[in-house]
């Protein structure tokens, strides 16, 4: 009995292993195939689906796989898509975003299967995203101003990331996985 217990925990630890590194993948392939540079601001600003998978991720999943598929997904790409110095500041605010999300979305035993709540958690981690980057980008550039052009494609990036996040929750929340 007790070799069916340890293979069953180490099979847990397996599956939970692929399933984050799947997330991460998921996560930097939506960041790196799935964008639009902006013109707006002077770093470019960058539009892309990794947020809708990052939502995505935190919702079906919960606050740990979700922060580190958004942090790592998006890190890599930043590191590997010339965007590097903004690689810190993307990890840190990505795992801050993804771990708010899944926190709220599984609070109270809901496991993402709240509308409301998976859309007030996508909300709510809004703004210490915008706010991390903010911060990051005063830091790199040295003033408070230039940060502020990046607000308005960080907005549309989570505002389009909550639209083709939340519809895809509430689909698979409805196969057979997911309604255990």
């Amino acid at each position: 009995m007790e070799n069916t217990h340890s293979y069953s925990k180490t099979h847990q630890k397996t599956f939970d292993l692929i399933l984050t590194s799947m997330l991460i993948a998921l996560v930097f392939v939506s960041t790196a195939f799935l964008n639009i540079r902006l013109p707006i601001a002077s770093n470019g600003g960058l539009v892309h689906l990794g947020t809708a998978m990052l939502f995505t991720a935190s919702i079906l999943f919960g606050p740990k796989k979700g922060a580190l598929a958004g942090a790592l997904g998006m890190a890599i790409f930043d590191i590997i898509g010339g965007w590097l110095l903004w690689a810190p500041i993307t990890f840190v605010s990505r795992a801050v975003q993804g771990y708010i999300v899944g926190k709220i979305a599984w609070s109270r035993d809901r496991k993402g299967k709240s509308i409301a709540f998976n859309l007030l958690a996508t909300i709510i981690s809004m703004p210490p995203m915008i706010g991390i980057y903010f911060i990051g980008e005063g830091i790199i550039y040295g003033n408070w101003i230039t940060p502020l052009l990046s607000i308005p494609g960080d907005i549309v990036q989570n505002v389009l990331g909550v639209i083709i996040a939340l519809p895809i929750c509430v689909a698979l929340k409805k196969t057979p996985y997911f309604m255990k």
